[in-house]
């Protein structure tokens, strides 16, 4: 890509780099990683639709991707690999084995999460630094607040909006709003990590150098992100990379022309055209 003069850096890095990554944790063959790509984008997209062609074709894109995780389940159940996905076929506590449906439940976790989300950190935090100068000449200065760039990068871009939905199981009055048993809870940690209370009056503004940082881009307690670690690393990787070989990027259109995915819950651009200096 960096050969070129102009490049889309979503389809040229931002998504290479990710699913690369989780396909050769997870044992996807090389030859495979297009076409599981291709059930995730789908998945994502269709899931965003609620019209009746939205839903048929979500629900062939289901059948697919289930093809798919059986397929990749199947052969490591008959060729054993030094992988994750091995690692959850041959897992064992007290006699007691995943099932088929736990497999391939846990898989789609694992491959989705293990990519989609990082591909959105490394789009949108570009965006932000190309969108904010005076903070990407900073952390050109200091390339030892890549740390805490990507921290800010988390809060101020969302990758994710929201995280998966909360089911009230009795009657709960939350900030004087009484919620029914049964009800479905949308938690927007978007919204939290603008949260003035927290982040003072400058929630909505990107400081590369924000001390503390309390966001919860990763969620919060017992349901935080089992990838974090690797998102923070891949991250880092990937902006040290571009800092380096591409200091002098911009724009190739204007912001308003950019284009963002039509899902709710994760926030990700289409594409991103760059030019390298």
């Amino acid at each position: 890509a960096a050969q070129q003069p102009r490049c889309d850096l979503m389809a040229a890095f931002a998504l290479p780099l990710p699913i690369t990554v989780i396909s050769e944790m997870m044992g996807v063959p090389e030859k495979d990683r297009t076409r599981f790509h291709h059930y995730m984008d789908r998945f994502l997209h269709s899931a965003s639709h609620a019209d009746l062609r939205g839903q048929l074709g979500q629900l062939a894109n289901a059948f697919g991707l289930h093809r798919f995780l059986k397929g990749l389940i199947a052969q490591h159940v008959q060729h054993p690999q030094d992988d994750l996905t091995t690692a959850l076929v041959q897992a064992e506590e007290q006699g007691d084995k995943l099932s088929q449906d736990e497999l391939v439940g846990m898989l789609l976790l694992l491959l989705l999460a293990g990519h989609e989300t990082t591909v959105n950190l490394i789009g949108n935090g570009m965006l932000a630094l190309l969108e904010h100068s005076d903070q990407f000449e900073k952390l050109k200065a200091h390339p030892e607040l890549l740390d805490s760039a990507i921290e800010e990068m988390l809060r101020f871009t969302n990758p994710v909006q929201q995280i998966a939905e909360r089911f009230t199981l009795e009657e709960v009055n939350f900030g004087g709003q009484i919620l029914p048993k049964g009800s479905t809870i949308i938690v927007g940690i978007a919204s939290a990590n603008r949260d003035e209370r927290v982040f003072g009056n400058t929630a909505d503004q990107f400081d590369i150098t924000r001390k503390p940082n309390p966001h919860i881009a990763f969620g919060f307690g017992i349901h935080y992100c089992l990838g974090a670690p690797l998102a923070r690393l891949e991250a880092q990787i990937a902006f040290r990379a571009l800092l380096q070989r591409s200091p002098n990027m911009r724009l190739a259109v204007e912001p308003r022309q950019l284009e963002w995915r039509g899902n709710v819950a994760l926030r990700g651009l289409k594409a991103l055209p760059v030019v390298w200096s």
